[in-house]
């Protein structure tokens, strides 16, 4: 017991695990009571117990696991989560409970497999059961189909898949074990009694004896429709109402139900498809071919064998059915005639709706074989054309039949008829439309007329079924003209016929005792479906009745519909008096004399014919009274009309009278029984007036209201004829006004085009202008009714008209018709209602499409040219299908037969010539225009085909498919295309594109449809896998056709098609149906059909035939018949509605207009920022997303709404697209008037935007790139700049959409990224674009690639981000890409950024492959450019002088390494990478060359820089005070995003191009010389003095050395770099930004500038050197001194040991550093120390004294040691401390150095002790002695006496006697000369005034320093100013006008770059001190290499004088 009391304390779920039994008992049974007390079915409680199901099942241990099964049933039947273990737990009770003995446990297993099923787990269940069936232990299997013979017979044949248990009954039957047999047996009685005789084929093959005793039961069965007892629980509720009303009695639903039911399973379905073709004897085709009939006759019995299987796979059985075909046209043995007829019965019966693309060929064939008159041929015939009957449609095949009927032959008509009669009884009246009967009537109609009776006999048949079909109400009108007798034999007829679709009351009552119809499912074939469902009609309904039930409509409503033959009867009333009248006999003058005196006053009758004009009108005055009067029925209109055409008669001369006549007319047709007797008594008088000035309106009057009584179309007929036989123009042109005025009244139905597009040409040809100008009118009326189709008949035209009548009908597009306003009463009394509403339209549209005179062109398809098409050589194929398209065109239209051309064409498309297929798909396109609505029944054979080219992998061929789909689409409409499997066929391929692109299409399609055919169903298996597929296009094509299909079937079929799916895939199919049902758009509606011909009108959609079939069949199935009255009411208010006849319901377009007004855009201060905020501080969602959630839209539509107008809201979050079209529209219209609302909602409108990317419908895509090119376009116009947040929430997304397959979107994609760089740093667009080229998708890829080219050409590498190097390396990637686009693109990318960077870019891409780097090496060869293109090419070539000079001055071979170090700085320092000189694409210059076309002498000036005020010039000494001009543009907007404009326009100061960078350096120079917005430049100052070095440098390699270029654009373009230097290094703050490595950089340009001998040989050389000798002073003071000292240092080194430099360029370096050590005293302390020595320590470890010493020059080192020493004076000891940053200190020679100065500079100094005086004071000068004091002194004057550091030793000596004032300089004077003496005091004296004057002197080592500056200076400036501002007299004349200046920033003004430097020199000169007497330079020596300018100020000035005299003159 000690082991129970353990386990008993044991949580429950261990207990169940336990080994013990008792234990696993004791848990089992615990569980149970928890299972039972749990009452919520969702608690989470029963998650715990998910895993111990399977246990609880398959126990070990008999007795635990009847407790086990006890408690899983419990929990299977409360617990939600149970379905998870369906598999688990079925699968062990399969295998684990029912092998056991006990009864109990078999029973609870079957139990619980019965109730997963009722939790909808039914086909997980059924699948283990079924795998039960192959257990070997018979026990298992018998149970197996136990549970399934009780779940059938509980849940029913809906729920409980059949198929599959049928599939193995037979094998079932054949068991050993006879338990199983047994087993078998009751479960096939099961099943037949669901499905009755649907199951006998599947067991023809099953033991005789079994089959017996099978029969035997199936007899027993009850005959009623079985019900299912149990229902899911989704079904449970419905379960409980119908138990509620069967309580109330009601049995309707019930009744419904069965319906439902019965027709679950057709025995077709149940069969397995055989394939056949590969059975076929290997020699059959040429056996069907041989001479002897015997071995013709093997042949087809081989096939008739085959064909004996009741279910064929699909294939291509062309050839077979061609072969047959040819059996039953031309074998002259009857016997293999009737052999194949058999075959062809078979194929169509084995393959149903699969045979349907053959039948086309095969009908008119069989129907000419009916000349046999063999009973045994004919009846093999006839069963083969009913066989095929059913896999069509009788629409396809009606012009093969109707073509027939004229035959000849007694005996082929009458079959035909026959045909045509067994035909009908399969259509119902959705299937028999007006627009297909009348044909078929009118053709029959002939043949009750025929001279053989049996042809009579057989027309009467099949006009009796029509009848019967359609009910008499629909044939009345065709039968107008037969006579009684033969109209009751048709009705006699009518009632023997029996319908398949059981209309006739005994079939019904038939069906409805044995509701399955025994054999009926089999042998109707397509049919099967429908037969069986109006089994629900409670009695014999109405002939409607059919339709009314498969659309769906609940069957109750079928009843209020009044019977067929009160309704008919009641038209008939109504219609006939009208129809009699119509037919008045012509009454004789007497008579009509007679009736009219009966009527009329006799002084009336006496005086119409008096002579007397007055007794004539008075004559006619009581005429009309006494008309006026007259009831209607006792009017003798044709009697009155007769009178009044008595003589005078028409001719009447005086127009009162005439008038009058006119009126009475009008009267007597309005108000009597008009016929058209009577009508053609006057027409004639009418027309001969209406041209009349004073009747004519009178005439028209009177035409109008006889055509309201004898209807519009046969009065125009009448009018027009006789217009056109007489000459009057006038008339005619009149005529032709009156019909374009009466068809906007009347309608245009009935009307016959054929005979007026005659007269229209006649009229057109008319001399008479008017009456061409009428016809045109008329045209343009037609075309509204029309449509597009009417210009065809005037193509032949002469060019001048046909553009009128282009003109006329452009007027007209976009119109609907009014709708009619006259003539309708007569229609609405004859009753009709919608269906018959909605076909008129249609039935003009199908008239005038058949009045195009249609050529036949079968003859012209040749055998030849049929074998051309099939030839092995593509050329002569080629020339076949040119043929081809000759025929067509040359055609025009065409008759539907066109011979063995389909086989051919479809052979053609999968040509594996591509370009041959889309010539293939183009002649398709032409044949459907030529063929119009007839191509229908090629559909099968050639249309499905075209879909499977839209799997096609390259994109052209596939649009060209989708063009040739949709070209036939318009012509068929969409229901031949849905009919049959042949979509889902395709549906099924894996083939991405196919799939894509055919879903896509019928996302297109579907929503416009009414109805679908039921095959619609079968796409939606292939649907679900396709929401699954690999490919994501795929996905998203089958997501957006969701709701669409969803629309058509209803949300429950889909549903429970998911059934078959995996339990993951179900579970996420039936997510996304639950979201395509809230997107779900409404069908069409059905009352626009209604109101439908004044809507129609400009929709060319007329004449499509699509609304033909398909639309008529739905206005009758779409609702049950409203009674007669409602009917009326609905036509009539429909017509008024009429105007409103566009899709969107009416009341919203109300309601819309109320709000509309006001902005769309709610300007909301600071809205943006704070959503900035938001987003950054995480409060809302980050834009970023794969596919848009639900939860960013919501976000979106919440941040909308304070900012967008409500009703634009809901436009743009409507679920329909084409509310998302309207609100794209209205934010076109307002994007201009409401500027300051877009920007304020950019970020929303852009949000926004990126969802509508992720839509699939094109014309939204479309109208949003449309909208973001002016969005784009406007933003840059206002100079607006992207935020960061605004570029990645949109740009990312738009560059989705770069990939799109359609060209035109990428094209679009591509002009907003082109646009974006206006409003967005290229810069940073090129990450974004560098992201989009990882796609998976190839095409955008190629397209990102290709971009990320243009970018680079655009802007040059500095857009290359992060670096070039990585960006290169990542396109290099792209070389070896699978997809050739990709390569491509990846290839030419590179080659252009080789054309930008040379040979650069081999370094930068890193390493390729072999063969990508093959391919780059080849296409860089194939596009070598130029070589003025690329600055590579000169740098090859140039002269050796350039390789003398530093190496780090070449900009494209990068120098020796110790280049690195800059270079690293440089990337470090700046964003970019700007190594590249850019070229500017020539694109980008179109402006420039204006510029220079209009100032023809002038190439490209100086940007103007400043405007001066011209008042104070005149003033004595003042300066005019610079005003500075509007800043350019790119600055007005310094806060919304300066850095990136600052980033781009610095970019631009590297260009290639002159012109760019001068324009670029103004720009900047703008901002440096306004102080405000100086600032905005600062964190720029690195990038901006690199891309100025760079520019130096491309000077120095490429400018200079092109003799090509100006030597006059170079010097502009120093002149603007040094100006631009020199105005930033007067702002200290900003030139203190410069870093080390910069500063290296750009000393060494400028030095390099100053060396360059080819400037001083230019003629304004002298000057740039000058200046720039002037910058470098500036930079060296204003420079931050600790990196201008470490960048001197670092290029003296490298200068040093750069073999090629120059000794004057490391001179210049040193006399750099000299001028630093002079400012020491005054910036030691800014100065960082540390660095410094570092720099100093690697300068001496480079090069050791030794080392130094041996160098030619003496300088280095004495260079090296004044800076030391200095440093030692300033700091003493000190100076020891600041060598923290070098590493081994011990070894640095420099310690020692130091070491060594401070010990002798502290014996110098040990004695004397000092105050300590200032800043530079240290412990050595307290201490030092007489003695090392007179030996400083020496050291110094030694320096004075020596020439190269005279100014040197003059500032020391000035210091030191600033420090020690009581020091004694006089013995040293002594000793010298006087002119020393004086020399060296006048020297202190002007170093006093400089230091006292000016904190710091800004004067360089040998510039004019002590010049005076005197009035000649200013005088010079004046007249520069005056110059520049067009004052200067003399050349007044020959410059511009200022205004003109400064309304042209663009256009440099004349006064050009030396004016500007002049004005700069000047501006520095001023800021120097005045006056500065001293001529200590007069001694320096001129060299070309020293930084020095003259010496005399006066020679400077007229100097300056000279040069700008010849400047001026050479402007001239």
């Amino acid at each position: 017991m000690g082991d129970d009391s353990e386990w008993m304390k044991l949580p429950v779920d261990q207990k169940c695990e336990h080994k013990l039994w008792k234990a696993r008992l004791s848990g089992y049974e615990e569980a149970l009571k928890i299972f039972q007390k749990i009452k919520d079915e969702k608690s989470p409680e029963w998650s715990k117990f998910l895993g111990l199901i399977k246990k609880l099942v398959t126990d070990s241990n008999a007795v635990v696991q009847l407790k086990g099964l006890e408690a899983a049933l419990v929990y299977v039947e409360n617990a939600h989560v149970a379905g998870k273990t369906t598999g688990e737990v079925v699968s062990g009770v399969v295998s684990k409970v029912f092998n056991q003995p006990k009864a109990k446990a078999k029973e609870l297993g079957i139990e619980i497999c019965l109730m997963y099923i009722e939790i909808e787990k039914g086909e997980a269940v059924q699948e283990e059961l079924l795998k039960g069936l192959d257990n070997k232990n018979p026990k298992i299997v018998v149970a197996c189909i136990e549970t399934l013979r009780k779940a059938l017979s509980e849940f029913g044949s809906k729920i409980i898949l059949l198929k599959p248990i049928i599939k193995v009954l037979p094998k079932l039957f054949e068991s050993r074990e006879k338990a199983v047999r047994d087993e078998a047996k009751l479960i096939a009685v099961e099943i037949y009694r669901w499905i009755r005789d649907a199951l006998r084929p599947p067991l023809q093959n099953i033991n005789s004896v079994q089959l017996k005793e099978l029969e035997e039961e199936w007899v027993k069965l009850p005959t009623g429709a079985p019900k299912p007892s149990r229902f899911l629980r989704s079904q449970q509720e419905l379960e409980a109402k119908l138990e509620q009303q069967q309580s109330a009695g009601g049995d309707a639903e019930g009744g419904g139900d069965d319906g439902d039911e019965v027709p679950q399973i057709d025995a077709y379905e149940l069969l397995e498809a055989v394939e056949i073709l590969s059975k076929l004897p290997k020699d059959f085709y040429d056996k069907i071919e041989a001479k002897k009939w015997q071995e013709r006759k093997e042949a087809l019995e081989a096939v008739e064998v085959l064909v004996k299987n009741p279910k064929l796979e699909a294939g291509d059985y062309a050839d077979l059915v061609k072969a047959l075909k040819k059996v039953v046209g031309k074998d002259t043995n009857v016997m293999l005639v009737a052999l194949a007829a058999k075959c062809l019965t078979g194929l169509a019966v084995g393959l149903r709706k699969k045979f349907g693309q053959y039948a086309g060929h095969v009908v008119p064939t069989i129907l000419e074989k009916f000349k046999e008159k063999k009973p045994q041929v004919v009846q093999a015939l006839q069963e083969a054309i009913d066989a095929i009957f059913l896999t069509t449609t009788l629409q396809n095949i009606s012009e093969d039949v109707l073509a027939v009927m004229d035959n000849k032959n007694p005996t082929i008509k009458q079959q035909t008829s026959l045909f045509i009669a067994r035909s009908f009884r399969h259509c119902t009246a959705s299937t028999l439309p007006k627009s297909l009967l009348k044909p078929f009537c009118a053709a029959l109609l002939k043949h009750i007329n025929d001279s053989a009776p049996e042809v009579r006999d057989a027309a009467f048949e099949a006009l009796g079924t029509a009848l019967k079909v359609v009910g008499e109400k629909a044939v009345n009108p065709f039968l107008a003209d037969v006579d009684k007798l033969k109209l009751d034999k048709i009705k006699e007829c009518s009632e023997k016929v029996e319908l398949v679709h059981g209309k006739k009351a005994g079939l019904a009552a038939d069906k409805k005792e044995s509701k399955p119809v025994p054999g009926r499912t089999a042998t109707s074939g397509a049919a099967g479906d429908k037969d069986t469902k109006d089994i629900s009609a409670p009695k014999p309904g109405p002939l409607k009745k059919a339709p009314t039930t498969k659309a769906g409509g609940p069957p109750k409503k079928g009843k209020p519909a009044a019977p067929g033959s009160t309704g008919s009867a009641g038209t008939k009333n109504k219609k006939g008096p009208e129809t009699k009248e119509i037919v008045e006999p012509e009454l004789s003058i007497e008579v009509c004399e007679e009736k009219a005196s009966a009527v009329l006053p006799a002084t009336c009758i006496q005086l119409l014919d008096s002579s007397n004009w007055k007794e004539r009108l008075a004559c006619m005055e009581e005429f009309q009274k006494a008309v006026e009067l007259m009831d209607r029925t006792e009017m003798p209109c044709q009697a009155l009309v007769r009178m009044l055409a008595k003589k005078p008669g028409w001719k009447e001369t005086n127009f009162q009278v005439m008038q009058m006549k006119l009126h009475i007319v009008a009267l007597i047709a309005q108000k009597g029984n008009f016929s058209k007797t009577s009508a053609q008594i006057v027409l004639d008088g009418l027309v001969d007036k209406i041209g009349d000035v004073k009747c004519g309106n009178n005439a028209k009057e009177a035409m109008t209201a006889i055509a309201e009584a004898c209807m519009l179309p046969w009065t125009a007929e009448q009018v027009m004829s006789m217009a056109f036989s007489q000459k009057n123009p006038k008339n005619q042109s009149e005529t032709l006004n009156w019909l374009s005025n009466a068809i906007k009244e009347f309608g245009f139905s009935g009307l016959n085009v054929k005979a007026f597009i005659s007269n229209v040409k006649t009229a057109l040809a008319a001399t008479n202008p008017a009456v061409r100008t009428s016809a045109i009118t008329l045209l343009g009326v037609m075309y509204l009714y029309v449509g597009p189709s009417l210009r065809m008949f005037f193509e032949d035209e002469k060019p001048a008209l046909l553009s009128q009548i282009d003109a006329e009908f452009e007027k007209m597009q976009g119109q609907s018709p009014p709708a009619p306003t006259r003539g309708i009463s007569k229609h609405s009394i004859s009753g009709t209602d919608e269906g018959e509403d909605g076909d008129e339209p249609d039935e003009v549209g199908t008239d005038v499409v058949d009045l195009l005179p249609r050529t036949e062109i079968s003859d012209k398809i040749t055998s030849e040219l049929v074998s051309k098409i099939s030839d092995k050589n593509w050329k002569i194929r080629k020339e076949g299908l040119d043929e081809v398209a000759g025929i067509i065109n040359e055609a025009k239209f065409i008759q539907p037969n066109i011979g063995e051309l389909p086989t051919a064409l479809k052979g053609r498309l999968n040509d594996s010539n591509k370009i041959l297929v889309q010539q293939t798909l183009n002649i398709l396109q032409q044949l459907a225009v030529a063929m119009g609505p007839n191509i229908k029944q090629h559909v099968k054979n050639l249309g499905i085909p075209i879909i499977t080219v839209l799997g096609d992998s390259k994109n052209n061929v596939r649009a060209a498919a989708l063009a040739t789909v949709n070209a036939w689409a318009e012509q068929t409409g969409m229901k031949e295309w849905l009919e049959g499997e042949d979509l889902s066929e395709e549906l099924k391929k894996e083939n991405p594109f196919l799939r894509q692109e055919l879903l896509g299409w019928l996302a297109e399609k579907l929503p416009t449809l009414r109805s679908t055919p039921t095959d619609l169903i079968l796409c939606v298996p292939h649907l679900y896998s396709c929401l699954e597929d690999r490919n994501g296009d795929v996905r998203k094509k089958a997501q957006d056709a969701l709701p669409f299909f969803m629309m058509h079937l209803g949300y429950e079929k889909m549903a429970k098609a998911t059934g078959k799916l995996k339990p993951t895939s179900k579970d996420q199919v039936l997510a996304m149906l639950e979201k395509a049902k809230a997107n779900m758009p409404a069908k069409p509606a059905a009352s626009a059909k209604a109101s439908s011909k004044p809507m129609g009108g400009s929709a060319p959609a007329k004449f499509q035939p699509s609304s033909a079939p398909v639309e008529d069949s739905v206005s009758s199935t779409v609702e049950p018949k409203p009674d007669p009255k409602k009917a009326k009411a609905l036509g009539v208010s429909s017509k008024a509605k009429s105007a409103q006849g566009k899709k969107v319901p009416s009341k919203t377009s109300l309601k819309e207009d109320e709000d509309k007004s006001g902005p769309i855009f709610i300007v909301v201060p600071n809205g943006k920022e704070q959503r900035m905020k938001d987003e950054k501080g995480l409060k809302v969602l980050k834009w970023n997303f794969t596919t848009p959630r639900d939860e960013y839209i919501e976000q979106l539509k919440t941040q909308m709404s304070s900012c967008v107008a409500k009703w634009l809201q809901d436009e743009m979050f409507h679920s329909d697209f084409q509310h998302h079209n309207k609100a794209l529209a209205v934010m076109v219209d307002h994007l201009e008037s409401e500027k300051e609302g877009v920007i304020g909602c950019l970020d929303l409108i852009l949000k926004w935007l990126t969802l509508r990317f992720f839509d699939t419908n094109t014309s939204v895509l479309m109208k949003a790139l449309e909208y973001l090119k002016l969005l784009f376009t406007l933003l840059s116009e206002e100079e607006y700049h992207l935020t960061e947040n605004e570029a990645s929430s949109f740009i990312p997304y738009l560059i989705l959409k770069v990939g799109e397959p359609k060209d035109v979107i990428r094209k679009d994609v591509r002009a907003i990224l082109n646009r974006m760089c206006l409003v967005y740093p290229a810069s940073k667009m090129f990450p974004f674009i560098m992201e989009g080229t990882k796609s998976k998708n190839s095409k955008q890829r190629a397209e990102c690639l290709e971009e990320l080219g243009c970018l680079v050409e655009s802007y040059g590498m500095n857009v290359c981000q992060p670096t070039p190097g990585k960006a290169l390396k990542e396109i290099a990637i792209h070389i070896g890409d699978r997809d050739n686009a990709v390569r491509n693109a990846a290839l030419n990318t590179i080659v252009t950024v080789y054309n930008v960077h040379g040979d650069q870019v081999f370094k930068l891409i890193g390493t390729l492959s072999e063969k990508d780097m093959s391919m780059l090496e080849e296409r860089i060869k194939r596009s070598a450019k130029r070589p003025s293109a690329a600055p590579v090419k000169q740098v090859e070539e140039k002269p050796p002088r350039m390789q003398s000079i530093n190496s780090n001055a070449n900009m494209l071979r990068k120098g020796p390494a110790e280049d690195m170090s800059s270079k690293l700085n440089q990337a470090r320092s700046m964003s970019g990478h700007p190594e590249a000189a850019q070229i500017v694409r020539r694109e980008f210059q179109l402006d420039l060359d204006e510029i220079e076309n209009d100032n023809g002498t002038v190439r490209c000036e100086m940007p103007e820089l400043v405007q001066h005020k011209l008042d104070d010039i005149f003033e004595p000494v003042l300066i005019p005070e610079p005003k500075i001009r509007a800043v350019s543009p790119h600055f007005d907007d310094m806060h919304s995003n300066t850095a990136s404009t600052i980033n781009f326009i610095i970019s631009q100061v590297a260009s290639g191009d002159i012109n760019t960078s001068i324009q670029a350096l103004t720009q900047i120079d703008e901002v440096l010389r306004q102080e405000d917005k100086a600032e905005a430049m600062s964190g720029h100052i690195d990038q901006f003095l690199i891309a100025t070095f760079m520019q130096l440098r491309l000077i120095y390699n490429t400018h200079m050395a092109d003799e090509k270029l100006e030597k006059d654009e170079i010097i502009k373009l120093y002149s603007c770099i040094i100006g631009n230097m020199i105005s930033l290094f007067q702002i200290e703050s900003l030139a203190r930004e410069a870093s080390t490595g910069v500063l290296k950089d750009l000393m060494h340009g400028l030095i390099t500038l100053m060396l360059d001998s080819r400037i001083e040989d230019l003629e304004e050389g002298q000057q740039v050197i000058r200046s720039v000798n002037l910058l470098v002073v500036k930079v060296l003071e204003k420079s931050d001194q600790t990196n201008i000292l470490s960048a001197l240092l670092v290029l003296l080194q490298d200068s040093l040991l750069a073999t090629a430099s120059s000794p004057k360029f490391s001179e210049l370096v040193m006399k750099c550093l000299w001028r630093m050590v002079r400012l020491l005293p005054d910036t030691i302390n800014s100065i960082n120390l540390d660095r410094i020595l570092l720099d100093i320590h690697i300068f001496m470890k480079v090069f050791p004294k030794e080392k130094l010493k041996q160098c030619k020059s003496e300088f280095p080192i004495r260079t090296l040691k004044t800076l030391l020493h200095t440093l030692c004076k300033l700091k003493g000891p000190k100076i020891l401390d600041h060598l923290t940053m070098i590493d081994n200190k011990n070894e640095s020679e420099l310690e020692a150095h130091l070491c060594r100065m401070m010990k002798h500079s502290m014996d110098q100094t040990g004695s004397k002790s000092d105050k300590e005086t200032e800043k530079g004071a240290s412990r050595i000068d307290e201490k030092s002695s007489k003695a090392k004091v007179n030996d400083f002194l020496a050291e110094i004057f030694k320096k004075i006496g020596s020439k190269e550091n005279t100014k040197e030793g003059l500032a020391e000596l000035y210091e030191y006697k600033k420090k020690y004032s009581d020091a004694d300089i006089e013995p040293f004077l002594k000793n010298s000369s006087q002119f020393f003496q004086s020399y060296v005091e006048r020297g202190l004296r002007v170093i006093e005034m400089e230091r006292e004057g000016k904190g710091r002197i800004p004067a360089s080592t040998g510039n004019t320093n002590g010049e005076e500056v005197g009035p000649s200076v200013y005088l010079e400036r004046l007249k520069i100013l005056r110059q520049r501002c067009g004052l200067d007299n003399t050349k007044q004349d020959e410059r511009p006008p200022l205004t003109s200046l400064l309304s042209k920033p663009a256009v440099p003004p004349v006064a050009s770059s030396t004016d500007m430097l002049h004005s700069k020199l000047s501006q520095l000169r001023e800021s120097r001190e005045q006056h500065q007497h001293s001529d200590l330079d007069s001694n320096q020596t001129h060299s070309s290499g020293s930084v020095t300018t003259s010496s005399s100020s006066t020679a400077n000035i007229d100097d300056l004088k000279k040069r700008l005299e010849r400047i001026k003159s050479s402007r001239k």
